[in-house]
């Protein structure tokens, strides 16, 4: 059996308004979350990781629309009933932010054996959904990106959703 590698991305997909998308794992239901999965190798780029982890969960092909590099880490402990996807005595993961944004909510084409259902919501309703806690900082975090994405991009957009 192939460990997995302790390294993965987190990918929040969301719409100008903030509107986020969450997926259902199948393997536990009532657990929401945003895209995430693992390096396929130790030298896999973290963007190609990001955009064959969205068409594998989502169907969306992720170079398309923007995607964010958001230069932010997290380290979790790796849950127990997972820990033996991982090599023996790895505890930690190494979990790496992106956005990607969508012009609007679209239906998703899921991976059945991954995930069951889907959902768009406000971010502030996403985050609250949310089983991870990395995931719910990150969904939380989204307007502040957002807001700073405008900034840079020389954009004066009115406000959306509540900051």
């Amino acid at each position: 059996m192939a460990y997995k590698i302790p390294i993965s991305v987190l990918v929040v997909i969301h719409t100008p308004d903030l509107q986020v998308l969450l997926i259902e794992r199948a393997d536990r239901p009532g657990f929401w979350q945003s895209v995430t999965g693992s390096v396929d190798s130790v030298d896999e780029p973290l963007t190609a990781t990001a955009v064959r982890e969205v068409g594998e969960e989502t169907g969306l092909d992720a170079t398309r629309y923007p995607l964010r590099n958001w230069n932010k880490q997290n380290q979790f402990e790796i849950f127990s009933r997972w820990s033996g996807r991982f090599a023996p005595g790895t505890t930690h993961n190494l979990e790496h932010v992106f956005s990607l944004e969508l012009p609007t909510p679209v239906p998703v084409t899921l991976a059945p054996k991954e995930h069951t259902r889907y959902l768009w919501l406000p971010w502030e309703e996403a985050a609250e959904k949310c089983f991870s806690w990395s995931n719910v900082a990150a969904i939380r975090e989204l307007p502040q990106i957002f807001r700073e994405k405008n900034v840079l991009n020389g954009e004066n957009k009115p406000s959306h959703g509540k900051f």
